[in-house]
Order: C-alpha cells, then structure tokens, then sequence
C-alpha cells in the first residue's frame, strides 16, 4: 500500500535516516512544497520501501539543484529510493507515477538523479526507462509518461518526442 509522508511527525518519517543513497540530505529538506516521500508498506504497516522526489521546473544535473524553489514544477524528480524486500522498489516507482498523475496534473515528466552506479542503471533499464543525460556525477534516467506496470511502454521514439530542456544494499537512485 501507497503512503505518503506529509509532515516531520509522520510515523515513517524516522526512516529516512536509512537512506543510503544520499544520507546527506537533510531530512528537514524532504518535506514541504514541491517535495514528496513516498512509503510502500504491507498490510501490517511494515515498511517495503521508500523514495524521495521533488518537484522541479528543469531537471537537475546536481544534488544542489533538487530543491530550487519553482512555482510551476512540470518534472517529478525521484532522487533516492531504498527497499528492505525484493521488488518493492520497483512497485514503489510504478505507484508514486500513478499517484503524481492522479495528484499533480501539471507534472508531465518523471525523471532521476542517481548516482552513476551499475546497481542504479540495472534497475532503471531494467524498469523501462532510458538515459537521458550523463552528467559529471550523476545520470538522469527518464521514464515514459506512459509508464506501465511490467515496464514496457518506453520507447526510444516516445522519449525523443519529450526530449528538451532494513537492506539499504538495494538502493539504487
């Protein structure tokens, strides 16, 4: 089931501490405007999974850039996400998309920041999305908006079209 944390006292919050994909972050700096985390848990409100995203005009090519203050986000950028059981991680993705397409109209792009990893770029070929950019520290993968459950559904032609401007072991954004 889809969770999402609004505020500090959420009762997942605690867990973004165990982010081991970008521990620096604060986790002050994950909530509020143009920021969402979202929580796969069971039936029995254990954790499976969790991803952070902010919401941007332009997509980032650093750490720095996830959260410029915009009135008008067009991007939802997922810049960690974790799982603490094998395939959570990717249903997590495949939710929070549907969930920003359901939530957040003006969002018409789904991007990452991930470190330049072999783990991170398995997962995200693997997924259904494709590079979209290669920067100095990171790589932005893109997911078609039409994003679809077993992955399919991204191809290289509907890419181009939109083109413009506890096992934290399983990370991989």
């Amino acid at each position: 089931m889809l969770h999402l944390i609004n505020d500090l006292t959420d009762k997942f919050f605690s867990f973004i501490t165990e982010d081991p994909v970008r521990p620096n972050i604060p986790q002050v700096d994950r909530v509020g405007l143009n920021k969402d985390i979202f929580v796969m848990r069971d039936e029995d409100d254990k954790v499976q999974a969790i991803t952070c995203v902010s919401y941007q005009k332009m997509i980032p090519t650093t750490e720095a850039e996830l959260f410029e203050k915009t009135q008008s986000p067009e991007v939802a950028i997922f810049y960690t996400i974790w799982s603490y059981k094998p395939g959570a991680g990717r249903q997590l993705i495949f939710d929070a998309v549907s969930y920003i397409k359901d939530h957040k109209t003006n969002i018409e792009r789904f991007v990452t920041l991930s470190p330049k990893t072999e783990m991170a770029k398995r997962f995200h070929l693997k997924n259904g999305a494709v590079v979209f950019r290669e920067n100095e520290e990171t790589v932005n993968y893109e997911y078609c908006s039409t994003i679809s459950q077993s992955g399919e559904g991204v191809s290289r032609q509907a890419h181009n079209l939109k083109v413009g401007g506890s096992i934290p072991s399983s990370a991989t954004i």
